[in-house]
């Protein structure tokens, strides 16, 4: 039997691309799942979508914490034996755990496997904010914790996504991973693909930019300090 797959979903307002997404992770070849799905505080139409899937997706609540928050309670909640996520605007290729997994048989060793992200403009944006979105044409390598299939105990060797950054968690996390350690790969295969749209992160949290240079300065401070202390 086939080792189960833990994938956390967080959502805030997201009804707009959320069933997309959840499509995208059931419709995964030969994957045991368990999906859970944490509501952010949504106030549109989120709640109905996830109960729609009926026993196929676990529903969480929380009052609205943010993405790392949301991330951490499914964490904490998850039963398999390796943890994967899925942002709600995004969507997996149905390949993405198979050729993952397969990794992981052929390199017994290896903590997490990453593989390559494609950008793509979403369908409902054309006019002129089509034009301010810059989307590469080709695959890049996706070190980010949504292209990630990672063994639940080396998940916890990094620790849970830090809560005081509005943009970064990702980062910030990333660079944990590096830091502790962990044993990676990165797969030429595409394995995601991440929405562009007028609600990105990136465009509504302009304001929280500077977070990734803060989280960046931390990291390099943590290597300094370790390299003192050797």
């Amino acid at each position: 039997m086939s080792p189960l797959v833990s994938v956390v979903i967080p959502v805030f307002n997201g009804e707009k691309y959320l069933r997309e997404a959840i499509d995208s992770v059931l419709c995964q070849d030969n994957a045991r799942l368990d999906v859970v799905v944490v509501d952010d505080g949504s106030t549109d139409g989120t709640s109905e979508i996830i109960r729609g899937f009926g026993p196929a997706v676990r529903y969480l609540h929380q009052k609205n914490a943010g993405t790392g928050a949301a991330r951490n309670r499914g964490v904490e909640a998850a039963r398999g034996d390796f943890l994967s996520f899925l942002d709600a605007d995004d969507l997996w290729l149905k390949n993405k755990l198979t050729v993952q997994m397969k990794t992981f048989i052929e390199n017994p060793g290896l903590e997490a496997v990453f593989g390559h992200v494609k950008q793509f403009v979403s369908p409902d944006v054309d006019g002129e904010p089509q034009t301010r979105l810059f989307c590469p044409s080709e695959p890049i390598p996706g070190r980010l914790p949504t292209t990630m299939l990672i063994k639940r105990e080396s998940f916890f060797r990094v620790g849970l996504f830090e809560t005081n950054w509005r943009v970064g968690q990702d980062v910030s996390w990333i660079l944990r991973v590096r830091e502790g350690g962990i044993s990676t790969i990165m797969l030429p295969d595409l394995v995601y693909m991440r929405r562009l749209h007028k609600a990105n992160k990136g465009i509504t949290h302009r304001q929280f930019i500077n977070d990734r240079v803060k989280i960046i300065k931390a990291h390099l401070d943590r290597k300094r300090e370790k390299s003192c202390e050797m």
